[in-house]
This record gives C-alpha cells, structure tokens and sequence, in this order.
C-alpha cells in the first residue's frame, strides 16, 4: 500500500484529485490530500495566489489525532458544497499545529485576544498579508443553536470583503495593535524570591481537588509541572499536604480511565473531574512528563506503584511509540472505525467470551464493569475502583497474589486488542518532544537502575543530533523521511534537558558537550538582549506577524522555564557563572507575567527553587564503572534530590568544558568525591558509607 492510498482510505471514490498537500511529509496535512478543498501548504505560494487572485485567506490549523479536527474534516472539508464556496471565496491553508507551532501560537493569540477562546481545530481568516479579522475553533457545516455555519459565514465573509473592505483591513489593523501593545514582558522585571514559591502553592492548592486529585474540574488535564513543583515545594518546606497532593493525584490518575489498563500509556485528558472518561489520543510529551512525574514520586517515598507505572508507560512508548530509526513518534490517534474510544472499550460480552469466569469476576469486582456497559454503546472504560493494596486485602489474598491474576488477564485482554482495527499513529519525529522522552528514559535509567532505558534515550539522541540537525548545527524541528522546518526554541530547551540528563545517566562526555553547544546556537539566535527571555522564534526564522515569547506553562513546561533550568545545571556543572546570569535574565523577563499567576508557571517555579538553593554539585573523580563510584551513584539516585547536578571527571576532555574539574584528583587512590552545597565545598569523600550519610544529612 503506498503512503497516499493510506490517506485516501476515507473517501468515497477513486476520481478524486489531489490538492498541493499530497507532496507534505505531515500525516495531518496528508489527511487532507484528496480533499475537495483546494488547500495549499503554508508558504508563499499561497500568500502570492491570494494576492495575484485578491482573496482573503481561509487559514485551518489542527493536528492528526485530533477528535474535532476530524469532525470538521469529514463534515465540510470533504463535502464538495462547502469546498466549493471555500475554493470560490478564499486561498485555503492548512497548517499541522505539531509540525508549525510558530504558527499556531502566534494565531491562538490573536484568536484568545479576538474571541477569548482557543483551541483546535482553529479557523482564522486573514488578508493576504496573513493578518486575521476573524477567528474561531470548530464551525459546524450549517448554522445551529445560534452559531453560524460555514454554508452561511462563508457568503457573508465574500460579500463583505467586495463590498466593505476597508472595515475589514481596519478590524484586522486593530487587532495587531492590541496585540503589540500588550504589556511587556519586560515592563516591571523583578528578582523573584521564596515567597513566589509560597505564593504558587496557595494557587495550586486553592484549584486543587481533594476528592479526586488533579486541579480544577472537568476536563481535567494531567499537567505534570505541577506535579514537578509541589514535590520542590515539599521537599523545601516539609508540607506534607504537597506530597499528598501529588500522591493522590498519581494514584487517582494510574487507576483511572484516564490510564490504559490493558496496554499502558496515558491519554490526553479526562472530560470528567473523577479521571475515568478520557479524550482517547496519546500523545508522546505527557508519557514522558508523567513518567518523570511517577520517577520523582518514586524517589521520594520509595513506594513501588509509583516505579510500576513508570515502567508500564515506558513499556507503551517502547513498544508501540518508537520508531525504527530509535526516534519517538508523536501520537496515535483518538479515533479508529469511525468512533472515538472503539479500540479501547469493552463490552461484558467480550469479556465473557476471552476470560473464564473467575476472571470476569474480577474484572467486574475492580475494574468497574458493567453487563450494560459504563460508557456509550454498551462499552465500558476499565479503572480500578480502589488501590491493589485494598481490593487484596477484600480478596484476602497477598497483593502478589493479585497482580500475578491482574497480569494473567491483562495479557488475554491484550492479545484479544491486538486483533481490533488500531488508531492511526502520527509517526513524524518532533525535536521537542523526544528531547522530553530523552530526558523520561534518563531518569527513569537511573532511579530504576534500568540500563535498556539509558539505551534507548542514547538511540534516540543519537538519531536526533545526527539526523535532524543542518550543516551549521541548527537543530531541525521534523522528521519523517527527512528532516526539514527550522526549530523554534522548545526544540532546543527540551533537547539540551534530556541530554543534560543522559550525560548524568551515562556520563558520556559527548551529550554534555551537545547541551553545551545547542545552549549557544539557542542564546545566540532566540535571546532577547534588550528585555531578556527567549523569544518562541529564531531571529532568522519565517517571517510571521509577530515574534512572541512564551512564558505560561500549559501541555508542556514553556521552553524559557525549560532553558532557565537547564542554564542553572549547566552554570554548575561547567562553573560558568555567565550562564547562571542568564537564568537570571530569564526569570526576570517573566517576572511581570508569572507574578499575576505563579500557578501557571510551575517550571519556573522548578527553576526558581533551584536558584533559590541549595544546590548540590557532586564530581566523582574516578571511571564511571568504579565499584565504589557505582555505590555512591546508587545512593544519590535512590533519593529525590532535584537540585543536584553530577559529574564524572574521567579524561582530559571534561576539564575543558569544566576547568574547574581540572584540580580534582583521586585521593589514596581511591575514587573520590567533591560535593559543594550552597556555595560552599565540603571535604572529598572516599568512602561511600559517608557519601550516604552525608546524603541523609542533605534530605
């Protein structure tokens, strides 16, 4: 079967033409292929045919696993009346959110500020010159419960602009000037302080939900920074209520509907606040940001649920998310058949006739099965009603005992799934998000004591530095056959993240050299040197509208908290103080947005308390297969020490990126280790028995 036959399984005949998206390497765009609607790629083309034939623009930005984009899709882009008016009125661009997120955010933007909603898909429509005078998410084909259809916006939008043209360009011209003047990022910069810590956890415990952990209501979405912060917080302050709100908020997660019971992995948010109703798609960053979540709360308790279900998600990614090049592919779909969720229900039927009668028992018993379904359709939505600890203790049986039977009859759920019709996966390899993952498998290395993890995350960077970077070592923001699209700046914070955690996974010198070299080409064509931050866009990149910085956290950590952290480990692990300046910078810059708001910015929250101290910077003089080294590397990875930073000195090459390491020599012979705290440095250590005491000391 050839790539485009792939995208063309949903209409209804062969005599359709392609439109100019079937030469796109996105899965998204290629959906779109053999649409009616004539759409082009953005690019000049498109922007020089809307001059040339004086029509605005039909601008719809979306991505492939998208529920309502597909809706939209089947609804009006493939109805040949809708494309019609479409192709007679405007020049349609289709954009993929994931492959041009410069686009995307600068039009959300417009579109919050036009409308004060977002989301996707998103409809803007602009002048030739791209800028917009109306915005809005998904419109339906014909008008209803008083929202307009296309089949009716469309004529008004064509009359419009023939006969009252200039009101429209006026509106456009308004709404970039209430953009530009927006306050500044810079306007009121600031030191921030401990108390801007004590201030986000007020925040996320006023939104927090004690029944049913998470923040907020419904839809209820997993937001692992926040998880990151409160941990920071706990560990700072001695709050027990924050570790107990990241505790129940894992535990509720794990057990909910939110969490693929049968084939692991997490999708992209619950529509209720009890976590038990998902949207289905799965998307790569929050495996990666909620198995680091799961690995820190590892760390920090020591209870074995949590190290499960970090080694259950990596077990989905590792298995169903990785390509054969060692890249992480982006998503797999919500949908497949026609209906969202089909691949992962299960009616009691189905159950009755893959499991013996004791096992369907169980099922019914914990995993809130119904004979007439929990869900649509007679389906039911697997979640555990209690903890394994629990429902062990009603069965009386050991909790063993349990998961022994749970496995047992996971593994015939799994292999019964295996024959159904899968979600369509989007197997383009993002920069950014794999950088994430990178950073996942390191961690997860570590604490787990799993080398395949540390493997993995080396296959994958590895991929990305030889694969997706130019000639001039700029970084690449897609692959998919090739590499192309410039990167913006989440592509280089979220990359020099994960190899600044493999370098401390494997302490392969190279990845720390990559952090280091990434980190300049990132300062050098994303830095603001008049207000400071990291502007989303290089300073060389598409010429858009508007060239933003992003400071609110929301899927996914911003990439400016992201780089602030990684300026602060790399200031520590190299002794360059220039770099923990630029931290500096950067929490100014988005001290005047953050301080209206610290709950929404919980990765500068991370980095604040890193800042903040104290720190620990640990050298280990000696190879990184010491016997002694290897003890001293078990008992810092056992604890939950997020502000610490770990070198190996081995060789001359790591005196060069870190001349302080230079000085630091075996004592007796033995491997030795150099350890500063606050500023200050204690004794070197020899023996790890006082490496761990002193360990214990530090918390």
């Amino acid at each position: 079967m050839t790539e485009d036959s792939i995208f063309r399984k949903e209409e209804p005949g062969a005599a359709l033409q392609p439109n100019r998206l079937l030469s796109e390497r996105s899965p998204y765009l290629l959906q779109h292929a053999y649409n009616p609607v004539q759409w082009y790629p953005w690019g000049e083309d498109a922007f020089e045919a809307a001059r040339k034939e004086d029509k605005p623009i039909f601008l719809s930005v979306g991505y492939s696993t998208c529920h309502w984009c597909h809706v939209m899709a089947h609804e009006s882009f493939e109805d040949p009346n809708v494309a019609a008016l479409m192709n007679q009125t405007f020049i349609c661009i289709k954009v993929d959110r994931e492959e041009r997120p410069d686009i995307d955010q600068m039009y959300m933007a417009l579109a919050l500020r036009m409308t004060g909603r977002g989301g996707w898909p998103l409809t803007i429509i602009t002048t030739p010159d791209k800028r917009p005078f109306f915005a809005a998410t998904y419109i339906p084909k014909n008008g209803r419960f008083g929202q307009a259809g296309l089949m009716e916006l469309i004529p008004r939008i064509k009359d419009l602009w023939s006969s009252n043209r200039e009101e429209l360009i006026s509106s456009a011209d308004r709404i970039m000037d209430n953009l530009r003047d927006a306050p500044s990022s810079g306007a009121s910069a600031k030191d921030l302080d401990a108390s801007f810590l004590s201030r986000g956890y007020v925040g996320l415990s006023s939104i927090y939900d004690v029944q049913n952990g998470g923040f907020g209501t419904a839809p209820k979405f997993p937001t692992p920074h926040n998880l990151f912060f409160l941990l920071r917080y706990w560990r700072r302050s001695k709050d027990e209520n924050a570790l107990a709100m990241v505790e129940t908020t894992l535990q509720a997660m794990r057990r909910g509907g939110i969490y693929d019971q049968v084939g692991f992995g997490f999708h992209r948010y619950s529509t209720d606040a009890e976590w038990f109703i998902p949207h289905f798609e799965k998307m790569l960053y929050d495996q990666a940001l909620l198995t680091i979540a799961y690995v820190e709360a590892y760390q920090a308790t020591g209870k074995e649920e949590y190290a499960r279900a970090a080694r259950e998600t990596l077990e989905y990614v590792l298995r169903d998310m990785t390509s054969s090049d060692g890249g992480f592919c982006t998503a797999e779909d919500a949908d497949s058949e026609g209906e969202e969720g089909k691949f992962y229900l299960w009616t009691a039927e189905e159950l009755r006739e893959i499991l013996e009668k004791e096992e369907l028992q169980m099922m019914i018993r914990l995993f809130d099965v119904h004979m007439h379904g929990n869900f649509e359709k007679g389906g039911n939505i697997l979640r555990l009603r209690s903890s394994l600890e629990d429902a062990a203790a009603v069965l009386k049986i050991s909790e063993q005992e349990l998961q022994s039977r749970l496995e047992k009859i996971r593994q015939k759920l799994f292999a019964a799934r295996k024959k159904r019709v899968r979600p369509l996966q989007d197997d383009k390899i993002l920069t950014d998000w794999n950088g994430l993952m990178i950073a996942a498998l390191s961690r997860a290395a570590q604490a787990l004591q799993e080398p395949r993890y540390a493997a993995a995350a080396q296959r994958a960077a590895g991929f990305i530095l030889e694969k997706m970077r130019n000639p001039e070592g700029r970084l690449l923001h897609r692959y998919r056959g090739e590499a192309g699209i410039q990167a913006n700046l989440d592509d280089y914070a979220f990359l020099i993240w994960g190899l600044i955690d493999l370098y401390e996974t494997v302490f392969e010198v190279n990845y720390l050299q990559a952090a280091l070299q990434l980190n300049q080409v990132m300062l050098q064509h994303f830095w603001d040197g008049e207000k400071g931050g990291l502007f989303f866009t290089p300073d060389d990149g598409d010429t858009l509208l508007l060239r933003q910085k992003e400071f609110y956290d929301g899927a996914v950590p911003s990439g400016n908290s992201a780089a602030m952290l990684n300026l602060l480990r790399l200031s520590r692990l190299t002794g360059d103080p220039g770099l923990e300046e630029k931290a500096r910078g950067i929490a100014r810059a988005l001290s005047s947005a953050a301080c209206s708001q610290p709950m929404g910015h919980s990765m500068l929250l991370c980095a604040l308390d890193f800042a903040l101290g104290p720190s620990l910077e640990i050298a280990l003089v000696g190879s990184s297969q010491d016997g002694d080294i290897l003890k001293m590397l078990s008992a810092i990875r056992s604890r939950f020490l997020p502000n610490k930073v770990v070198l190996v000195v081995s060789g001359a090459k790591i005196g060069k990126m870190a001349p302080f390491t230079e000085s630091l020599v075996r004592l007796k012979g033995r491997a030795t280790a150099y350890v500063c705290s606050g500023h200050r440095c204690l004794m070197p250590i020899t023996d790890p028995e006082k490496m761990i005491d002193l360990l214990e000391k530090t918390g």
